[in-house]
């Protein structure tokens, strides 16, 4: 059995959650324009900017999986798993970039991308997204603010509490957000997760479709 396939099959308990996450990116907008099936690719453009997050090491092979998220967005917490399966076993092969693209009808997830984008700026962006997805049952779909909650994770994660609350608040760190989101509208994402693989729109309809899709970029 390939190694990838068993990685798939590990997610196991969370299968059926994950496809259920998938079939919603699939629908997530039937009325509207779809995003673009492929974008420009570079060192700097509407897909992957200079400055945009890439999580862990980028990969030597020039492929990108690039995921315009939301972190209050459900499909985004179950695909989440998957997304840190693959950062592992294509380790150095794949560059993984996270984009913001906050939801409106999502009340915090915007304040969570900022808390995010906050801590970046302390060298903390990987461990504060992580924190996001691990945490968002507990978080997410209230109605009311929840920045004590995210500033209570930047102090589990030891950064300097006044340089948060002061990135937190400005309005460099929201245009910051708001410019991935305006890059993804301008592809057209208009839900979460959308994710684009070596440049072309990616639309899976099972875990091992993750593996097929980067293989092939990877042999191309």
């Amino acid at each position: 059995m390939r190694t990838q396939t068993k990685a798939a099959l590990g997610i196991g308990a969370a299968l059926a959650a994950i496809l259920a996450a998938l079939i919603i990116l699939l629908v997530v907008n039937p009325d509207g324009d779809e995003p673009a099936a492929s974008a420009e690719t570079g060192e700097d453009s509407v897909l992957v900017r200079s400055d945009s997050h890439v999580l862990g090491e980028e990969g030597d092979s020039g492929v990108t999986f690039v995921e315009f998220l939301d972190f209050e967005c459900e499909a985004c917490g179950a695909v989440f798993p998957v997304v840190e399966q693959l950062r592992e076993d294509y380790s150095g092969r794949v560059t993984f970039v996270a984009r913001y693209f906050p939801l409106e009808g999502h009340f915090n997830s915007e304040r969570a991308a900022r808390a995010v984008e906050s801590a970046a700026r302390q060298g903390e962006f990987e461990a504060m997204y992580q924190k996001m997805y691990e945490t968002q049952s507990t978080w997410a779909e209230a109605q009311v603010p929840k920045d004590d909650v995210f500033r209570g994770f930047a102090e589990e994660l030891g950064l300097d509490l006044e340089q948060y609350d002061a990135d937190y608040a400005s309005e460099e760190v929201l245009a910051r957000v708001r410019k991935d989101v305006a890059d993804g509208e301008s592809l057209g994402v208009q839900g979460t997760p959308t994710i684009y693989v070596d440049g072309e729109l990616f639309q899976p309809e099972s875990v091992q479709d993750f593996y097929d899709t980067l293989d092939e970029a990877l042999a191309k």
